[in-house]
């Protein structure tokens, strides 16, 4: 058991299973005492359990951990303040929030019906606000906190059949940037990670040819517990100085991503023209366009 959290209170959610119970075990392991939120839907959202919350709350006290279990679905704005308020009750405090929880609605964008983006946006993107908000209104009064949003290579790349997912998760990259500004003179910080695991929320990859297959395979082998360190570190006051990054965790690699910046310009002392753009304009940057491509085509080598 280490102790780069000893006394601090960590708020996980979709903290029941995959990337979110490692993350809560491995903050318990080192000291935090942890608030563990799943509404215990399917992978689509569908249901609810509370079971597998409190089969993590289990494992922890069972290590001579602390922890409770939450239940709320962070997509309603009054269960999201539970999370915080079952912290401060139970705990006294609420020093990071780790927002993992998510769900999957994958069609391609043609079929994709108004529930399927709604249901995706609601908790990946509503649903983190919800919950980052709430937690904003104590981090300030403590003038201190840490934010960790999970992203996706789907939305920081690209992917098929993922256009609400996509959406939600460069959503993320906005928010956390936003509250890091806002909020960076209150002590409070707040970053991003984009992570590679095989849990049940992957398990829908297609897997029909021997390129799809080989890929599932490479998938299999980086666990939900490869991301939880960077998590775990974020959270802690040793990650003071990392503030409206993004990262990506990908079995025993880490990468830092940037956020979009300029990369060419060009002027017109009087001004553009539709005419002008085309003949001028676009053959200039047209070597500088990014291709359309899919994070599996820029992650092409095996996890290391």
């Amino acid at each position: 058991m280490g102790n780069l959290l000893e006394g601090k209170v960590v708020a996980v959610t979709g903290a029941g299973r995959g990337i979110g119970r490692a993350i809560a075990l491995q903050c318990a392991d080192q000291g935090a005492a942890v608030v563990v939120n799943d509404y215990g839907g399917s992978a689509t959202g569908d249901g609810a359990d509370a079971g597998p919350a409190h089969d993590v709350v289990r494992e922890i006290e069972a290590a001579g951990g602390r922890a409770v279990a939450n239940a709320a679905n962070i997509a309603d704005p009054q269960s999201a303040e539970s999370i915080v308020a079952d912290a401060v009750s139970k705990f006294g405090r609420l020093d990071a929030v780790v927002n993992n929880a998510g769900i999957l609605r994958d069609t391609i964008f043609h079929k994709m019906s108004v529930s399927d983006w709604k249901s995706v946006i609601d908790v990946h993107l509503n649903g983190y606000f919800y919950v980052s908000h709430a937690a904003a209104q104590q981090f300030r009064s403590q003038g201190s906190g840490a934010f960790v949003h999970f992203t996706s290579t789907s939305g920081l790349i690209g992917n098929f059949g993922q256009a609400n997912y996509s959406a939600a998760k460069m959503g993320v990259v906005g928010l956390s940037n936003s509250i890091a500004l806002d909020m960076q003179r209150f002590g409070v910080r707040s970053n991003c990670i984009a992570p590679f695991a095989w849990t049940r929320m992957t398990e829908s990859i297609p897997a029909t040819t021997p390129a799809e297959i080989e890929r599932v395979e490479r998938f299999k082998t980086m666990t939900p517990e490869k991301n939880a360190p960077l998590a775990v570190f974020l959270c802690a006051d040793a990650a003071a100085d990392v503030n409206g990054q993004i990262f990506v965790t990908r079995k025993n690699e880490i990468f830092l991503f940037n956020r979009p910046m300029p990369i060419r310009s060009a002027h017109r002392a009087d001004g553009w023209t539709p005419e002008s753009i085309a003949s001028d304009l676009v053959p200039a940057f047209k070597p500088s366009f990014e291709p359309l491509r899919r994070s599996s085509e820029v992650f092409a080598w095996d996890p290391i």
